[in-house]
């Protein structure tokens, strides 16, 4: 079996001094190898191609055969990385916490221990006859949700 590790290490050889960074690597039983990479522009389909070629120069077939497929991380998907998190700070974001509550609002800050998150809550506020909508700033830390993901907007 292909070790996931190499495989790695020959994503970060391809990596250097480029933008992209690794989301994920995988590697099954078959010898399936999957690599996620992303930026901060988006994927182009002409560097995924470079960087399956240059795997591919590196991996030796005639020792171990394995399928080979190098993508970009989808729209919509949850993040993985912290550098997910840091593109997307002034963006809209969803997320489902631990406990199972799902908020919406704009991801303020993240570094690696957590991140903030912008929501909207209703809150009485002193003089005021009716609750008013306020941004609050909720801090999580990454084992405190289930997934975070952007809020695709097509307007």
């Amino acid at each position: 079996m292909i070790d996931k590790n190499t495989v790695k290490e020959l994503v970060g050889e391809w990596l250097e001094g480029k933008d992209y960074f690794l989301v994920d690597t995988t590697v099954d039983e078959q010898n399936k190898i999957t690599i996620e990479i992303d930026h901060k522009e988006g994927v182009w389909i002409e560097d995924c191609c470079d960087l399956s070629k240059y795997i591919e120069s590196k991996l030796d077939r005639e020792v171990e055969d394995y399928e080979l497929e190098v993508g970009s991380a989808g729209i919509g998907q949850p993040f993985k990385v912290l550098q997910q998190y840091v593109n997307n700070i002034g963006y809209d974001v969803e997320l489902l916490t631990a406990d199972g509550k799902k908020m919406e609002g704009y991801l303020k800050e993240a570094d690696e221990n957590g991140f903030v998150v912008v929501v909207e809550e209703k809150q009485k506020l002193e003089g005021k006859k009716r609750p008013v909508k306020v941004e609050v700033d909720k801090a999580f830390g990454y084992a405190d949700v289930k997934w975070v993901k952007s809020i695709i907007d097509f307007k």
